[in-house]
């Protein structure tokens, strides 16, 4: 594999930030903030820059360039192949509530012989990841992974889009599939946040809408949790993730997309079913900085503990509001133990996708790091 990284920003264009002359590239990832990547000449540089390439990436929360967190930038990361073959499909989501339909139609686009991986990158506000991914599982075969995110907007969650060939689309959901014996794979997540207060019972939900919790308004918990933060909702909700305890222990971790004050509901990016417990969650600062950390020891342990040829990283925006200007510490963490010749790349989202631990299955995270590796061996 051979990799080359540039960046745009306003005040100095196009720069280079690793590895040069991969012309010839089969993938561009692209990450930018909404208003860079909404311009189409930039799509067009791309486009020029790397001709043969199919370009896919989103809008973002913040994107990633090596240790660099940057705002209202775009990153591109230039991906050739040596023994690895990809194919893309892009299909539209008019609502939250196709997010099931959505994948499994995903999924059937890629199926093929050699598929190994599947990197996905969606809407991040009109969504159920959870009912996404739902929908891919039971097309594809065993051993075939899941990993990417969810688009953002800053902190308005209001507008997303995903980028598919230079052109940004709202409302759709992106794929890549890699096909190859020889592309090895490695993935970890990990979150750092704290648990407090009681276990509460979901008594009310509709899928990844939350109305009750132990029988009173999920809404006005949330309200008396953030004071005079409530006003702020839903980015101040990023501050109190709901951490859901699945029956077979499993926990997940849930952040807030929108609210209905009429409805007294909020809506999560993933499924919150009725019956499960769950538990309010605050920042640990040294803990989020070791849980980046730990992800990456994970996706490194996955390959060996063999530096790869290239590391995906998608952090949760709400882990980027509580870092705030210390956020490059957790991605010096993963450089850490990563080590410093491996191109870094990536965004904060509204969502991460990736197996966790020693799941075997896909699951839609909030307010995790997460680290997908690539390498031909």
């Amino acid at each position: 594999m051979r990799i080359e990284q540039r960046r745009w920003t306003a005040a100095d264009g196009w720069t280079s930030t690793a590895g040069e002359g991969v012309g010839d590239a089969q993938l561009v990832l692209v990450f930018g903030g909404g208003a860079a990547l909404g311009d189409p000449a930039r799509g067009e540089e791309i486009r020029a820059a790397f001709p043969t390439a199919r370009i896919v990436g989103c809008s973002t929360a913040g994107e990633i360039a090596g240790t660099e967190v940057l705002d209202d930038a775009i990153v591109a990361t230039a991906i050739r192949f040596e023994h690895t073959t990809i194919r893309t499909a892009l299909e539209a989501l008019p609502a939250a509530a196709d997010s099931q339909v959505v994948g499994e139609r995903i999924a059937k686009a890629l199926l093929g012989e050699g598929l190994r991986h599947i990197l996905v990158i969606a809407e991040g506000v009109q969504i159920n990841g959870s009912e996404l991914l739902a929908g891919m599982r039971p097309v594809l075969p065993a051993g075939v992974t899941v990993s990417g995110g969810l688009a953002g907007d800053a902190a308005r969650f209001e507008k997303t889009c995903v980028c598919f060939d230079g052109v940004g689309y709202d409302h759709h959901v992106a794929a890549i599939g890699f096909y190859g014996d020889r592309l090895v794979v490695g993935h970890g997540s990990m979150g750092g946040w704290d648990p407090f207060g009681p276990e509460r019972l979901i008594t009310r939900s509709a899928g990844n809408v939350l109305y009750e919790l132990d029988g009173g308004s999920a809404l006005a918990l949330y309200k008396e949790y953030l004071g005079p933060h409530a006003a702020d909702l839903p980015a101040s909700g990023l501050l109190f993730p709901l951490d859901l305890i699945l029956a077979d222990g499993t926990r997940l971790v849930r952040t807030i997309l929108g609210v209905d004050e009429a409805a007294g509901s909020l809506t999560f990016a993933g499924d919150v079913p009725e019956g499960t417990r769950a538990q309010l969650m605050k920042a640990n600062f040294d803990r989020l900085v070791d849980g980046a950390q730990g992800a990456a020891d994970r996706a490194f342990t996955a390959l060996g503990r063999t530096p790869p040829a290239l590391a995906v990283l998608i952090s949760c925006v709400g882990r980027k509001l509580v870092l705030g200007q210390r956020i490059e510490e957790e991605v010096e963490a993963v450089r850490d133990v990563l080590g410093p010749t491996v191109p870094l790349t990536g965004f904060y989202s509204y969502g991460e996708i990736s197996p966790s631990g020693v799941m075997a299955r896909c699951e839609l995270h909030n307010q995790t790091m997460t680290i997908t590796t690539f390498d031909e061996r």
